[in-house]
C-alpha cells in the first residue's frame, strides 16, 4: 500500500532490520493510517489520516 496522510502528507519510509550479529536487511516503516469521515469545505468526505494528525486536532470528524 502506498499511501500517504491526506493531511500532512506522511509517507512510508526504508530502514534496516539489524539482527543480533548486525546483519541488515531493508524493511519499510508505514504511517499508522485510518480511514476517517472529515469535513472537508463542508463536506462530509472519508480520507486516509494518520494517527497523528487525528490526535492533535487537526481533523474535524464528520457526525
Amino acid at each position: 500500500m502506498a499511501f500517504a496522510c491526506d493531511i500532512c502528507g506522511k509517507k512510508r519510509m526504508t530502514g534496516h532490520n539489524v539482527s543480533h550479529a548486525n546483519n541488515k536487511t531493508k524493511r519499510v516503516f508505514r504511517p499508522n493510517l485510518q480511514t476517517v469521515r472529515a469535513l472537508i469545505n463542508g463536506a462530509a468526505r472519508r480520507i486516509r489520516v494518520c494517527t497523528r494528525c487525528l490526535r492533535s486536532g487537526l481533523v474535524t470528524k464528520a457526525v
